[in-house]
């Protein structure tokens, strides 16, 4: 299969997404995770407990049961969805290994950079991860774990990804409450399971925000040009009828990034400032100058 010079760059920036998604994850979890003994969510919430417990290094466990969620993925979903996912796993596990190595101190222990401020610790912790994680996921990436467990069990039951996720944050995140035997270190693990779903949810509807215009203008043509080519975006029209006036109307339809919507207010003032102009938001727009459509 060929690959066309644009969708070999789109590859390319999707790599480099994930590897610089994975480099804030893993700065987030080795500073403000690992030192507080605070558990979030993930294979990287299990790989912790069992450090907690044991002493067993986080990027070893998580690279060994990641192999093995591996194969059986390989087996159900195929190759090619699990390309990217051996990239995010073995990056992940080197970074994790690498800034430990880096912060630790001559004892072998994490130092608590924001001293006791624990609290603190889930906040910047929980935004590094969900930046992170939004970065590889805009990325079409993916950091294996728990979502290798939903994509089966989604693949089989009818049960969206998204509630698997959750049902296996929620055990990971309980279930270090068999090591601490704290219920203030399980309360912790949620606000940090919280904050980072908000940052990541935050980040990824903030960059994939589009706005969609229904402009209605007797200078639509004009409109329609100066959009077209001071804007660089496409310009539908459409032809419709004023119900009262019994009038033809032509309707210009754009899409456009939110943060060019005061661009586009200015454009139409300037050219007819009687426009009857019709915003509203998007969830996503895919095509070009937009997202690309991603199916693994």
């Amino acid at each position: 299969m060929k690959y066309t010079k644009a969708e070999i760059w789109q590859e390319s920036k999707d790599y480099l997404g994930i590897i610089f998604g994975l480099t804030l994850y893993a700065i987030g979890f080795t500073l403000f995770v690992l030192p507080y003994q605070i558990t979030t969510g993930g294979l990287a919430g299990v790989a912790a407990i069992i450090f907690y417990a044991t002493g067993f290094k986080v990027q070893y466990t998580y690279f060994l049961v990641n192999m093995l969620l591996l194969v059986a993925a390989i087996k159900v979903l195929g190759f090619r969805f699990c390309i990217k996912t051996i990239v995010g796993i073995v990056a992940l596990t080197f970074e994790l290994g690498f800034f430990q190595e880096l912060i630790m101190d001559a004892n072998g222990e994490f130092p608590k950079i924001l001293g006791d401020q624990t609290f603190m610790a889930c906040v910047l912790g929980g935004c590094a991860e969900g930046i992170g994680l939004a970065i590889v996921f805009l990325s079409n990436g993916s950091t294996g774990g728990t979502d290798i467990i939903a994509a089966i069990v989604n693949k089989y039951r009818d049960i969206t990804l998204g509630r698997v996720l959750m049902f296996c944050d929620v055990a990971i995140v309980s279930s270090s409450y068999l090591v601490f035997h704290e219920g203030s270190k399980v309360v912790f693990g949620f606000c940090i399971l919280i904050i980072s779903m908000v940052a990541l949810d935050y980040y990824m509807n903030s960059v994939r925000q589009s706005v969609q215009f229904l402009i209605i203008s007797n200078k639509y043509a004009e409109i329609a040009e100066s959009i077209t080519h001071q804007l660089d975006r496409g310009v539908t029209v459409l032809n419709g009828e004023g119900w009262y006036s019994k009038e033809p109307r032509h309707v210009l339809v754009v899409l456009a990034k939110r943060r060019e919507s005061v661009e586009i207010f200015r454009l139409i003032k300037r050219i007819d400032s009687n426009a009857f102009v019709s915003q509203s938001n998007v969830v996503g727009v895919y095509g070009e100058g937009f997202d690309h459509i991603k199916v693994k």
